[in-house]
């Protein structure tokens, strides 16, 4: 590889990469469905390259609008390709604005291409001995290479000299162009020498010398004796004309018109006022943070457009007063202030992310915005100085702390709330929380943590844990920090979440629906997670530890099956040596390549693979075993709490965007059901002594929400009639009578209901059913017939997703829709088929967590500790319950969950009782 010297002249073939980055994925939008990936690829290579090779000088060169002197040569030069997607185009301006942002000189010449004006820049810089590197993926330029001249790809990271360029194309640098004149190039429309590809343009070429020897002695080439040479001179002499103009066409022009002056080149400093803007609008959070770190104002006004949902240019600097409380006075003094407030922004540091074993290291108070104080409590490092005692602090507090008044605002509180716990104090007047506002705002803006919501709604970089820690394994515990770094850091937080939520509550304000879902799903299921988490479940670690044996032995077996088929051994989990078994020894077909363009090994590949090959099926197989045994048969036991001798799981209430529960360490929604090592899993989630697992769920719920939004008869009528959904619509499909329809049938309809519900074409339904695909569509087709309210639903909600970027629930959340009117067809139906769905999803959803809150409260005020809820898992609320009380319990559980929401069809709750998990469901 060449060896590229220090500070070389850097040309940026800027649209070249432009198109590149356009089609690689991932395809990113903002918030408000802007295309922003093709900024997001060329501005990422960019910084790539100044990172790199550090240099003074550089042009980022791009094609100017209009036709180009070729056109005039040739009128068909580059006529087959379509226009611009539109999307591409309005990236343009913005990627523009950004590179002189950044200082980089940009240059675009009418009347020639980006590669001329490199090339006569380039040819210049060669002339004066000048190191020059061109950023290109194009191949053109390899006629420009020289003992001063290199490419590079950055995309591929490969590095072209002389050498590199003979190597792959099999001539050097002073042939490229006789090459391309020769086998013409499609993506240009350069038409060649009519039969000649890449061998016999070589072979000639490596014989006979170049273009012009070929067209002064046409006869040459049969002394090379290639195949097909005896043809080669006539059709030489009949395309001459041909040939001589591809070779013009080929050329890169070296003499544009350009001024002399070296300078222009020259890098320039960052605008770093224009940088923030820009990033703002594109949403680049990482770039815009590193922007931020080093600019003085720090504090923003809102932007005066109230209804903005953008990151908002920095103006002065709004200072800040942090406090640290250090004696008792300090502590009186500020309970007093925060006594007085209406609200207040509250804030716990800790020793650990762990809720149940975190300890109390502080408490961060904030009462109105650039205003904070920092209660440090158990700070221990070496030298640190004296602080209030805990139990003195907390009894204090507890009177202000476990009080509706003042009202309390924070990040995330269901995490303080359990820390709070842990210490013995009950976190009262919980009204409002800014990581939940923001998901109710927007589900889909942002990741609503409190970093990344101070830089998209503040234009304001935090300062992160790392700033105050350090990173990997010196990281230290925040108790381990002294209080000069520490307490603004802790001060900062509260500040931050006050400034946060009176950006973002009055927003919510102005859309009455999506503060109703805040106010009365959102924030009461707040407590109610954090008391189901902090109760924990049961788990038996002895059957965990059989069934992890077990799984070893047929992972084992599987392993051994394997090897046998390949015919040697390897590693089952490495894609590297699965796409060399499959695709180059056992000649696989390739359904999918890599963003890379290697073949995919992913699982969706496996899964059609296996429908013809064992292999496939075996991998798929060990894949889900190993996964399940990692996963929960050997890491549950590793997760009972000390303590409490359960395992404590965390739901995030802003994770799914449509309003759907997650939970992790340990994930209870992945927990497999279907297969009987998952319903082994299950069994190990046991009962005390005493008492029982009631596990209720809701019966087809998202079915049931279709026939009331669709409000399609036959879908009503059928629920009405309490008679089995999926064996109606096969009734209607399939033009049996009811009670005659065969299990297969069955399942059939049981698929279309499901897959139209998430969109599914007749492709996918075909794929499922392994049916052909013109059947499947008379499937689909017939039931569209049979419930055409199903289909005026579908059609009159991707209409008005498609006007208004959104969809809602029944209880009025939305999921936004960025790419629901983007000009990619791809992308543009995978959001309408989000928008059918969603509201389904959505409102299945919203109507859990009603039922969750309905039951918490009527367990925590008409029942005597004989129920628990313990889990929360899809559309499936599991207990513990006392077992002489059980079938009691049961009867009201359903009512309760029936009544979560009314629809012009019955909600349906189905529940179970038994001594595990798996048994009650």
């Amino acid at each position: 590889m060449p060896i590229i010297p220090e500070n070389p002249l850097v040309l940026v073939d800027g649209s070249s990469y432009l198109y590149r980055a356009y089609y690689a994925p991932p395809h990113l939008t903002n918030s408000k469905g802007e295309a922003t990936g093709a900024v997001y690829g060329v501005v990422n290579m960019l910084r790539s390259l100044m990172s790199r090779y550090h240099p003074s000088h550089i042009a980022v060169v791009f094609d100017a609008k209009g036709k180009t002197f070729r056109n005039d040569m040739y009128s068909e030069y580059k006529a087959q390709r379509p226009p611009m997607p539109d999307d591409l185009r309005s990236q343009i301006a913005p990627l523009h604005r950004i590179i002189h942002a950044l200082g980089l000189p940009l240059i675009s010449i009418e009347g020639v291409e980006a590669d001329d004006v490199i090339g006569t820049i380039a040819k210049r810089a060669s002339a004066e001995g000048r190191a020059t590197l061109i950023s290109t993926g194009d191949k053109d330029m390899a006629q420009l290479v020289n003992e001063h001249v290199t490419l590079i790809n950055t995309m591929t990271d490969t590095i072209m000299g002389p050498e590199e360029v003979a190597t792959k194309f099999g001539v050097g640098p002073e042939l490229i162009i006789d090459f391309l004149a020769l086998m013409g190039d499609k993506s240009d429309n350069i038409p060649g020498l009519p039969g000649v590809g890449e061998k016999t343009a070589l072979a000639m070429l490596n014989g006979v010398g170049s273009v012009e020897k070929l067209l002064a002695d046409p006869q040459s080439v049969l002394e090379v004796g290639f195949r097909g040479a005896k043809t080669m001179p006539a059709k030489i002499i009949d395309n001459a004309d041909m040939l001589k103009l591809s070779y013009q066409l080929a050329t890169i022009k070296t003499d544009v018109e350009l001024d002399p002056d070296w300078d222009l080149l020259a890098v320039k400093p960052h605008n770093k006022d224009e940088l923030i803007a820009c990033y703002g609008e594109m949403e680049f959070k990482r770039w815009l943070a590193e922007v931020l770190d080093n600019k003085a104002p720090t504090q923003v006004k809102t932007s005066s457009n109230a209804e903005s949902d953008e990151v908002m240019a920095p103006v002065e600097a709004i200072s800040a007063k942090y406090h640290t409380i250090l004696t008792l006075d300090d502590l009186d003094t500020w309970i007093a202030k925060l006594s007085q407030a209406k609200l207040i922004a509250i804030d716990t540091e800790t020793t650990s992310l762990n809720y149940m074993d975190a300890k109390l290291v502080g408490i961060s108070f904030a009462i109105e915005a650039g205003e904070a104080a920092y209660l440090p409590l158990a700070h221990d490092y070496l030298d640190a100085p004296s602080q209030i005692d805990m139990a003195t602090a907390l009894e204090k507090l507890r009177p202000l702390l476990e009080s509706d008044n003042p009202a309390k605002v924070g990040q995330n509180l269901k995490y303080d709330i359990s820390i709070f716990a842990n210490v013995g104090i009950k976190l009262k007047g919980v009204h409002f929380d800014t990581m939940l506002e923001s998901y109710v705002f927007n589900s889909v803006a942002s990741r609503h943590d409190m970093d990344g919501l101070a830089l998209k709604y503040l234009g304001h970089k935090n300062i992160s844990f790392e700033d105050v820690a350090g990173k990997g394994a010196k990281q230290l515990t925040f108790n381990q920090i002294d209080l000069d770094t520490a307490a603004p850091y802790a001060a900062e937080d509260a500040d931050i979440t006050l400034r946060l939520h009176q950006h973002l509550w009055p927003r919510l304000e102005k859309e009455p629906e999506l503060a109703q879902v805040f106010t009365e799903l959102e924030l009461p299921l707040i407590q109610v997670l954090s008391d189901i988490e902090r109760q924990g479940v049961l788990i038996d670690p002895m059957l965990l530890s059989q069934q992890s044996d077990e799984l070893a032995q047929k992972i084992d077996k599987l392993e051994l099956e394997a090897y046998e088929i390949a015919g040697e051994k390897f590693n089952l989990g490495s894609p590297k040596q699965l796409q060399v078994l499959f695709f180059e020894k056992l000649a696989y077909p390739i359904i999918k390549k890599t963003p890379k363009g290697a073949p995919s090994t992913a699982e969706e590949v496996l899964v059609e693979l296996a429908l013809d090959y064992p292999l496939p099926k075996i991998i798929l197989a060990h894949r889900s075993l190993a996964k399940l045994k990692s996963t929960y048969t050997d890491k549950l036991p590793l997760m009972v709490n000390g303590t409490t001798g359960r395992v404590h799981t965390s739901y995030h209430q802003a994770n799914a965007a449509t309003g759907r529960l997650s939970s992790s360490d340990p994930n209870l929604q992945n927990i497999p059901i279907r297969t009987e090592e998952g319903r082994r899993i299950r069994q190990a989630f046991i009962a005390p002594a005493g008492r029982k697992i009631l596990a209720a769920d809701y019966s087809q719920i998202e079915l049931r929400i279709m026939a009331h939004l669709s409000q399609d008869k036959g879908l009503l009528t059928a629920f009405a009639e309490g008679k089995d959904i999926h064996r109606a619509t096969a009734a209607e499909v399939f033009g049996a009578h009811f009670e005659e329809v065969t299990t297969e049938q069955r399942r059939r309809a049981k698929a279309v209901n499901f897959g139209l519900i998430y969109g599914m074409s007749a492709f996918g339904l075909a794929k499922q059913l392994d049916i052909p695909r013109n059947e499947a569509q008379t499937y689909i087709d017939t039931y569209f017939a049979r419930y055409p309210g199903v289909l005026q639903y579908m059609e009159e909600t991707r209409a008005s997703a498609a006007e208004l970027g959104y969809v809602s629930t029944l209880f009025g959340r939305r999921l936004y829709l960025p790419e629901i009117r983007d000009r990619n067809a791809m992308r543009r139906q995978a959001a309408e088929r989000a928008a059918i769905n969603a509201p389904m999803q959505g409102t299945a959803a919203d109507i859990i967590k009603k039922a969750m809150i309905n039951i918490a409260n009527w367990i925590k005020t008409e029942t005597q500790g004989e129920i628990t809820m313990i889990m929360q898992v899809h559309d499936e609320l599991v207990f513990e319950v006392d077992e002489a009380q059980a079938e009691t319990l049961k009867a009201k559980i359903c009512l309760l969950m029936a009544q979560a929401a009314d629809l012009d069809v019955t909600l349906l709750a189905e529940a179970g009782i038994g001594n595990n998990w798996d048994e009650a469901h």
